[in-house]
């Protein structure tokens, strides 16, 4: 069920949840569809020695946001990339990291994004939730990369990954993972998710990339930090059949758009692959009535 958005305030010293591990803990408060915690790692604390062997990823897959309270953070990135973080800055950690605890003095900060999935197991099933699924990848990523190179790619991926999750935030998606040239993220309401991915669209076109986007309805079990069922593989499937710069829906998110003044068009009927019979698939009509934010 969907929770409308009401004044509230929780304490960090009365957390919600504490997960604890080797050399430090995790407090968490959940604020409805948000939720925050404070970080709190002693000296000598490492993401790959201290919480890899529990997720059981080969780097830290979780983007951070955040303020620092004391201590030094020392982050490498996947590429190679470098930098400390120390008390009193703001940060972002894109996933794809590690991290370690400079000198003697423990890492103290609250975060805003991972606070809801970090340190899980992958047989961890945190919630199930009913929620309408985006997916958005790049067209012909490959060609692109190809023709712009190593360098100017990954610049322009940042950017295309900046403008995402600003739309993502403004429409209060919550982003589950990352495909390279794509995004996953979860929605409390149909329309709202509809309209961020015209949004997005929008967003990358000055870029001079397209994507394309899908989106279904279903049940989203979050395990381990990811979002897996039916659902999620059905949405991918819906993506998949779109073209660039293409909104797709599904008929179970058709069916939560009434009322939404949203154009729609069909695609005619398609078999999704995990999922019985053949779907009717919709398009999202540019030339429709304009959506509000």
């Amino acid at each position: 069920m969907a929770h409308m958005p009401h004044l509230q305030r929780k304490s960090l010293a009365s957390p919600d949840q504490v997960r604890t591990f080797p050399f430090g803990h995790v407090d968490i408060v959940h604020l409805d569809e948000t939720s925050v915690a404070r970080f709190r790692w002693e000296p000598g604390w490492r993401w790959s020695k201290d919480v890899a062997p529990i997720v059981q990823t080969r780097s830290c897959q979780n983007r951070h946001v955040g303020y620092v309270i004391a201590g030094t953070l020392h982050v490498m990135m996947d590429d190679g990339t470098e930098l400390e973080i120390r008390g009193g800055d703001a940060f972002e950690i894109p996933p794809g990291h590690d991290a370690w605890v400079v000198g003697d003095e423990g890492w103290d900060t609250v975060e805003f994004t991972s606070a809801a999935i970090f340190g899980t197991a992958p047989d961890e099933s945190d919630e199930t939730v009913l929620a309408t699924i985006l997916f958005s990848d790049i067209v012909e990523s490959t060609a692109t990369l190809s023709r712009l190179g190593n360098q100017a790619w990954q610049r322009l991926l940042l950017e295309h990954n900046r403008r995402i999750r600003s739309e993502l935030d403004r429409f209060r998606g919550r982003e589950m993972g990352t495909t390279g040239d794509g995004f996953l993220a979860l929605f409390d309401g149909a329309a709202r998710a509809v309209r961020c991915a015209t949004a997005m669209i929008a967003a990358v076109d000055e870029l001079g990339i397209a994507i394309r986007i899908g989106l279904h309805t279903g049940e989203v079990a979050i395990t381990g930090g990811q979002a897996r069922g039916l659902a999620v593989h059905a949405a991918a499937r819906v993506a998949a059949l779109a073209g660039p710069g293409e909104v797709f829906v599904s008929a179970t998110t058709r069916d939560l758009l009434d009322g939404s003044g949203l154009a729609l068009v069909s695609r005619g009927e398609h078999e999704l692959k995990g999922l019985s019979g053949a779907r009717t698939i919709y398009a999202v009509d540019p030339a429709g009535p304009p959506a509000a934010t």
